[in-house]
Order: C-alpha cells, then sequence, then structure tokens
C-alpha cells in the first residue's frame, strides 16, 4: 500500500453497513442520528415560545414600575430647574403634580378604561378611606391622579414601610402625600381636615388574595380606633377587576407560611391585563361616640364586602373583564 492510501484510509471513518467515508461525514450522520437531535428545532420553538409568554406576562408590570421611577426623576429635575423649595405635599410643587396626575390619569384611560364612582360620597373635610388591596395597587394610584384632577385636593394614604425602601421612590411617594404607619401622624393629617387612604389588608391582601375578593384583615381594628380618635366617617372604596388586571405568581402555603413568619413576600406580580377598572366609592359610615373599634372595623368589612359583592363578578374571570371594556362607559 502506497503512502497516499494509508493517509486516505487513516482520515476515513468505517460505518457497519456503509461505505468508507470522511471523519466530518461521519460525524454529521451520527448526530443526525441523535433523537434529540431530530427534535432540536421544536425545543428552541418551544423555548422561544415560554420567554415570549413570560415577557408578555411581566413586562407591563415592569414597565409600571419603570414609568414610576421615569415620574420620581421628572419631579426632582422640575424642583431643581425651578429652584423649589418646602416640602413635596405643599402647594409650592402643584404644577408638576397635576402635570404627573393628567398623565397618569391618561394612561389609565387609555390601558384600563378607568371610571371613578361615587365621588359625592367624599366628605370636603376630613374622612378615612378604606379599600381593597389589589396585587398590585395601581387602582389606588389612579384614584388619586383622577382625584386630584377632579377636587384639586390631594389624599394622605398609609403605606407600608416596605415601600420606601426601593430607592427613588420616596420622591414620587412624598409628591402623592403616602406617609408612613404612625398613629400620630395619621390622627394629625385627619384633625387638620384631609382625606387619609388606608388598606387593613395591606401586603398580605395584596399576595393572598385572589379572585374571590376575600378581605384578608385578620382581627385589624386599628383603622377604626384611628376614626374614632379623629371623630371621621370611614368611606369603604373598592376598584372592580384589579385581581383580573394584576394577579400575584407562586401564591402556596408554603410562600404564605414564610410571610406570616418571616415577612418573606418575594412573589412577583404578573398581568396587566387591559381589564376595564371602575372604582366605586361607597356610603360613608359616619362617626358615632356610641360605636367601639371592634364594632367599627366589623361594620366597615361587611360595607366593603357589600360594595364588591355589588360591583364584581366572583370569582373574577379575565376574560369578562375583558369584555368590560366594550361596554358603555359610564357617567364618571
Amino acid at each position: 500500500m502506497s503512502i497516499y492510501e494509508e493517509l486516505y484510509n487513516v482520515n476515513r471513518c468505517y460505518i457497519p453497513g456503509q461505505p468508507a467515508v470522511t471523519y466530518s461525514a461521519c460525524i454529521t450522520y451520527l448526530l443526525e442520528e441523535c433523537f434529540f437531535l431530530k427534535y432540536l428545532l421544536y425545543v428552541v420553538i418551544c423555548i422561544v415560545v415560554l420567554l415570549c409568554i413570560i415577557l408578555v406576562l411581566f413586562i407591563i408590570p415592569l414597565g409600571i414600575l419603570f414609568s414610576i421611577y421615569l415620574s420620581a426623576l421628572f419631579v426632582v429635575i422640575y424642583q431643581w430647574t425651578h429652584k423649589l423649595n418646602g416640602t413635596y405635599c405643599s402647594d409650592t410643587l402643584d404644577d408638576v403634580r397635576l402635570i404627573l396626575s393628567t398623565i397618569w390619569d391618561g394612561f389609565a384611560r387609555f390601558w384600563h378604561g378607568y371610571e371613578l364612582h361615587g365621588t359625592e360620597n367624599l366628605p370636603d373635610g376630613p374622612g378615612l378611606i378604606i379599600y381593597y388591596h389589589g396585587a398590585v395597587p395601581i387602582d389606588y394610584m389612579y384614584f388619586l391622579n383622577r382625584f386630584y384632577i377632579l377636587k384639586h385636593r390631594s389624599c394622605y394614604s398609609l403605606a407600608d414601610d416596605i415601600l420606601f425602601k426601593f430607592p427613588g421612590i420616596r420622591t414620587l411617594a412624598a409628591l402623592m402625600c403616602v406617609i408612613r404607619n404612625s398613629k400620630e401622624e395619621c390622627l394629625n393629617i385627619l384633625k387638620d381636615g384631609h382625606l387619609l387612604g388606608i388598606s387593613p389588608g395591606g401586603v398580605r391582601e395584596a399576595l393572598f388574595s385572589d379572585g374571590s375578593y376575600k378581605l384578608l384583615w385578620r382581627k385589624r381594628k386599628g383603622f377604626a380606633q384611628l376614626a374614632i380618635d379623629a371623630k371621621v366617617p370611614i368611606i369603604p372604596m373598592y376598584t372592580q377587576n384589579v385581581r383580573e388586571g394584576f394577579r400575584v405568581f407562586g401564591r402556596t402555603k408554603l410562600a404564605r407560611w414564610l410571610y406570616e413568619h418571616i415577612r418573606l413576600f418575594a412573589l412577583p406580580p404578573y398581568g396587566g391585563f387591559p381589564v376595564k377598572f371602575r372604582t366605586y366609592i361607597g356610603e360613608p359610615i359616619p362617626y358615632d361616640p356610641n360605636v367601639n373599634a371592634v364594632e367599627l372595623a366589623t361594620k366597615t368589612k361587611t360595607a366593603l364586602q357589600s360594595l364588591i359583592k355589588k360591583h364584581q363578578q366572583i370569582p373574577g374571570d379575565i376574560w369578562h373583564a375583558l369584555k368590560e371594556r366594550f361596554h358603555k362607559e359610564k357617567k364618571c
């Protein structure tokens, strides 16, 4: 055998029942015979579809968070360029407050066809607004903006301390008169003649309530005692389809246990579906010196549950909530 034949055979591969081929052809043949690679295209397609679904489900919540940061940045730039001093909740920032309220209200109308009903039930003086907490309380933000546009009046809000741990959020929260949990400050706000919004369910209700719109208040009655001490009425408020707009991923018994014991709540919201949002403000529960905090808390819970039962399809349904967008818009 010549040296050329030996070199030729060295670079050949032999497959049983097949003529001698080059190593590259041999490898190609083996890869084609691999079961996984036969379906590689289908696997890639499935992965791409799954990633698209995940992106669609989480892109709106992330987009809203990004918009909130942009709003906060706008406030800082506006204050700096106009050399405005004073607290964020003062009248010096009314212009920027109106600008942002108009922008967010435009988004609310466009994306959720937002409507606000029952503003006549809000007193001109002080009052305590008690509302149902959705997975993402953007409906409450819609209310604050619409209310400011209609009345040119700010409604103070009580938020969990967790909100203030997000970097950059404090500026926008201060502009919208969002405060930390302080009984003394809440009492002063009401005594000064302002409205104050509180969700007794808070983060627990946001994470672990569901399409049944169950109120998760446990035995909370501090808000009722606050209303009694300030001698102000309580006004129940709820937004239709808020649970169909945004939902929470990973709501399990383990997640609930972790939240209750170590306050771990890393459950991401998803959705942002353009369902119909209608905020309903119920009839006020007047101050009664003969009613104690426990009785008032129970009365408030019953009033809010009745408001939900009257206006919400239970269990909630995303498709039905989407069809609500095509119903004739009610007057605000």
